[in-house]
């Protein structure tokens, strides 16, 4: 693996890049200058073979890079500044604002999920089971202490720590997954539910409420009770979901067909955490896991291979508009694969275009494309952070 990084404590004037700064194309062609900022400066991070693209978020511009070896996963730190890198042994914070990577890594067997709640940031390592609590705040001036608990089989799972310092993972190993449990501040068990099999991702709703899919349907934790909402068809598979803090509705994708090798769904579900009321919403074109999003005022959105994103009423359960921003395409074999990505950051919705390498924005208010420019490299995730 091959790292570009900055050592700590941050110096503004001394900015690692890539060997190479790489060409805004939203500009007149040229080599990009780093661009550093004090200020809060929204920024996008975009992953592809061989590396991450730092943009701001409101010119599109390139402002600068790190070299990555092999495929990355991306995630916001949790301090509106920094970017989580998953590469093949590491948790590894990326600083947007003096575009490079940092010597803060965590080391992890296998990197897994990436959940922010409550200003906490929580690690999970697939190959370990170890879960690793920490306060986000301080990643520029180091790494920052953690706090640990380690699941008592490893298995691909996640964590999330709550308000009241009670954490609930994922129960699992590496044969099947089957549910999740609730710790107290002191790691002692307070609630369980295993009937959850192939439990995968989280979300979090209004009422710091908790919600993992599976085969079956969704477990809803909220204060000291987990239920089970059962989906209509024996195996409905809800494995990502796309919550709101401030909403009781949780977007999850749908899936019916245990044998598929790769199943392309045309339905998405939308459950209302305060009834359990699970509801089915028929697209008419299929998506992935990277087209689910939320927009400011809790309409759910998906990214269709239709080339539209489909805004759907939380309230009626139907779609409401259609805004039209990319050329039809079709999901790849291969999850890790490029493939068109929703990203939500304020009222802005970025949708990256694999096949033309380019990154389009979305107006939430307007409802209109408001943007485009091109990249540099062929994009495969996207995230960021406000600055």
């Amino acid at each position: 693996m091959t790292l570009t990084r900055r050592p700590l404590p941050t110096a503004v004037a001394a900015v690692a890049l890539s060997a190479t700064l790489l060409t805004s194309c939203s500009t007149d062609s040229g080599t990009a200058e780093a661009t550093t900022t004090d200020s809060a400066t929204p920024r996008l991070a975009l992953s592809y073979d061989g590396g991450v693209l730092v943009l701001d978020a409101q010119s599109l511009d390139v402002v600068g890079s790190a070299e990555v070896d092999g495929f990355t996963r991306l995630n916001p730190a949790g301090d509106d500044r920094h970017v989580l890198v998953s590469t093949g042994n590491s948790f590894t914070a990326l600083d947007t604002a003096e575009p490079a990577l940092t010597d803060v890594a965590f080391e992890a067997k296998t990197p897994g999920h990436v959940v922010r709640h409550d200003g906490k940031t929580v690690l999970f390592d697939d190959g370990t089971g170890l879960v690793r609590v920490f306060d986000p705040a301080g990643l520029s001036e180091g790494t920052p202490d953690t706090t640990e608990f380690t699941t008592p089989e490893t298995h691909h799972g996640v964590a999330v720590e709550l308000s009241d310092g009670s954490l609930l993972t994922t129960v699992g190993n590496e044969d099947e997954r089957t549910g999740i449990v609730v710790l107290d501040r002191d790691r002692k068990e307070i609630a369980r539910n295993e009937d959850c099999p192939g439990v995968h991702g989280e979300a979090v709703a209004a009422g710091e409420t908790v919600v993992v899919g599976c085969q079956n349907g969704l477990l809803i934790y909220r204060g000291g009770v987990i239920t089970k909402v059962t989906s209509p068809d024996p195996y409905g598979r809800i494995g990502n979901q796309a919550g709101d803090e401030d909403s009781p509705m949780i977007l999850g994708d749908y899936k019916t067909d245990p044998d598929a090798e790769l199943e392309r769904p045309e339905r998405v579900s939308l459950t209302d955490t305060a009834t359990g009321q699970l509801s089915l919403v028929d697209l008419g074109t299929s998506y992935t896991f990277r087209s689910l999003g939320r927009a400011p005022h809790g309409e759910a959105l998906v990214l269709g291979t239709d080339g539209a994103v489909h805004v759907i009423d939380p309230n009626t359960k139907a779609v409401s508009r259609t805004v039209d921003v990319l050329d039809p395409w079709t999901e790849p074999d291969k999850w890790q694969s490029p493939r068109p990505a929703l990203y939500v950051q304020d009222h802005t919705a970025y949708v990256t275009d694999p096949a033309n390498k380019k990154i389009h924005t979305i107006d939430l208010d307007t409802w209109t494309v408001s943007g485009q420019a091109d990249l540099p490299e062929t994009p495969n995730e996207i995230t960021g952070v406000t600055g």
